[in-house]
């Protein structure tokens, strides 16, 4: 069998590489070990989240799926940081996990040039420096001229129960050895990490009258920028806490508990800490939040969000118990932890290409990034990319200053991974730009031109885009009559008590404009000063972005530090900016890079 691309895992980055790769015409193959298992949220059932929800957004644009399908299967919507400024408000959706994962599957399997296969990768097949295409363990050869690898927790993966490991992909799933074998014959550096779940508890045995209920938002909005109505109803979340019989019984098993018997070695998420480590670093704390979570319409299971761990069954039971609202509850699925390998990011380029081997790109947790939404835009560049490649194109790049993607794979690719990398908002120095409402006035040109977005949906963008710009010139122009003090309408709205209601009887025009412009011109002229002043910035360090070539020999360069050039040759930064961010690289080697690129240049 022959491809131009091959896919390797059916998580959430594999899926938006093969549909992204499909998409744009390419022969693509998608191999999963189990296709029962696609797009399976594997954690918690929520899509988005603070500095994920803007990702969510950004790949809607760009003509991912993630952002359609949640709005396909969402049971409850929130935006969240909505007391805070617009720069970080942030879109999370409760899911339906089993309708989410049955309606990608058919996504899929009726997408035209993508065909999906069940097996299990043994190797790579190598041409000189570049892939040619994979081994299954069957012993079967297939060809291809890029490969995308998306194993996410598969390579080596090492589950942890109490003082029980086994290997495993995920629970009841069989791990990836060949890939992890075949990446170091190839001299790539590995590391490990770890991950972890939290126990489902049955939703009958649940006393939710001991609990708080956490509604959903009353207007429920679209997560994809091509969602024209949602009209299913929402449901409730709850919100319980731990008490100090619960810290007690953990603390008091910690001798069981492998994070601190020396099971564990690798390195958790450090912000979405287990409970046993939750109760080690802030002994000072009884109470910890824990969120009841619908895994389902239907919720039969419910999600112990806050309660990640991987202590002994026994313990799991006995703790939940003393949880208000869990008294007499049933677990109906034990949680627990896995290590797996991962490639530390450094081996890869912007393009998410790595760098030993010509036509092999690296997306999701095998990079060394955490969640569904930062595997799913890693998926998508690098299905972009792979297509670019083959075709002969010019390498897409996001760079900081126009997505929270952008921020994601230069961070990643210029800095040393010691714990799985998680999105925020406080990642983006330009995030007043990077707001989760203008993703598409940013990024949907790039969907159109690599033919992911359709015509009708960037003609509608580039309209709202056109009235926006329109409009907030209008009200700069426009003043209010009858008021001795000259006062445009852009003023006015400007007053923190002032919103769009009270300048439509003031400019008719604006009342028939869509609402999703209406909020773009009152975000733009509300934060104008401080949009203009971060449009400046990105001006100023535009130098910054001067590439590096890939040949450069950093050996010849004269008046940079020994240490300096090891980590430039280790690293091979992309830009300027990029080995400005990498640990040991002073001012003084910086200038030398760009007295040596002028010289060369000239």
């Amino acid at each position: 069998m022959e491809y131009d691309i091959i896919v390797i895992g059916a998580g959430h980055a594999g899926i938006e590489a093969s549909l992204a790769s499909a998409r744009m015409h390419m022969k693509t193959l998608l191999i999963t070990g189990n296709l029962e298992t696609i797009a399976k949220p594997s954690c918690n059932p929520a899509i988005g989240g603070i500095g994920k929800g803007q990702i969510v957004r950004e790949i809607d644009a760009l003509g991912g799926q993630m952002a359609l399908t949640t709005d396909k299967t969402k049971i409850q919507f929130r935006m969240l940081n909505t007391g805070k400024g617009r720069a970080v408000w942030s879109p999370r959706a409760q899911i339906d996990k089993i309708h989410y994962s049955t309606y990608m599957k058919k996504i899929l399997f009726s997408t035209e040039n993508l065909t999906l296969l069940k097996g299990m990768v043994h190797c790579f097949i190598i041409k000189g420096e570049t892939i040619n295409g994979v081994i299954l363990e069957s012993g079967e050869k297939i060809y291809c001229k890029a490969v995308i690898l998306c194993p996410g927790t598969f390579m080596n993966g090492i589950i942890h129960i109490g003082n029980v490991s086994f290997p495993a992909g995920r629970m009841g799933e069989f791990p990836s050895r060949g890939i992890s074998k075949s990446l170091k014959e190839l001299n790539f550096e590995l590391g490990r990490l770890k991950t972890g779940t939290p126990p489902r508890i049955s939703k009958s045995s649940v006393d939710f009258s001991k609990t708080r209920p956490q509604q959903g938002d009353t207007v429920s909005f679209p997560f994809s920028y091509r969602t024209q109505i949602i009209d299913r109803p929402q449901i409730c979340c709850y919100l319980t806490m731990t008490t100090s019989e619960t810290i007690k019984i953990i603390r008091d098993n910690l001798d069981r508990a492998p994070l601190y018997t020396g099971q564990i070695r690798s390195t958790g998420p450090r912000y979405c800490p287990s409970i046993e480590v939750k109760v080690v670093k802030f002994p000072e704390r009884d109470t910890h939040h824990i969120f009841l979570e619908p895994e389902t319409y239907d919720a039969e299971e419910i999600y112990v969000n806050g309660f990640a761990t991987s202590i002994p069954v026994d313990v799991q039971e006995k703790s939940l118990k003393t949880i208000p609202g869990l008294e007499n509850v049933m677990v109906t699925r034990y949680g627990y932890a896995i290590e797996y390998d991962f490639v530390p990011p450094y081996q890869l380029k912007p393009t998410l290409e790595t760098k030993k081997i010509q036509g092999l790109f690296l997306a999701g947790q095998i990079n060394g990034t955490s969640g569904y939404e930062e595997a799913a835009g890693q998926g998508i560049v690098a299905g972009i990319n792979a297509v670019n490649l083959i075709k002969g194109k010019e390498p897409f790049i996001l760079t900081r200053s126009e997505s929270y993607i952008g921020v994601m794979i230069d961070d990643i690719t210029t800095r040393e991974i010691t714990e799985p990398y998680r999105m925020f908002t406080s990642r983006a120095e330009y995030r007043l730009i990077l707001r989760q409402d203008n993703a598409d006035f940013r990024l949907m040109d790039y969907g159109f031109r690599y033919g992911l977005i359709d015509e009708k949906t960037f003609r509608t963008m580039e309209n709202n885009r056109r009235l926006t710009e329109i409009f907030c010139k209008k009200l700069e122009e426009t003043y209010i009559p009858g008021v001795e003090e000259k006062t445009s309408l852009a003023d006015y709205l400007r007053r923190p008590d002032v919103s769009m209601t009270e300048i439509l009887p003031l400019c008719s025009e604006i009342k028939d404009l869509p609402e999703h412009v209406k909020e773009e011109i009152e975000i733009e002229i509300k934060y104008s000063g401080y949009i203009k002043r971060e449009l400046d910035l990105i001006q100023k360090t535009k130098k910054d972005d001067i590439i590096i070539p890939e040949t450069l020999d950093f050996t010849k360069i004269q008046g940079i530090s020994t240490e300096a050039k090891e980590k430039l040759i280790k690293y091979r930064p992309f830009t300027i900016r990029q080995a400005k961010m990498i640990d040991g690289i002073s001012p003084s080697d910086i200038s030398a890079i760009y007295i040596y690129l002028k010289k060369i240049r000239k």
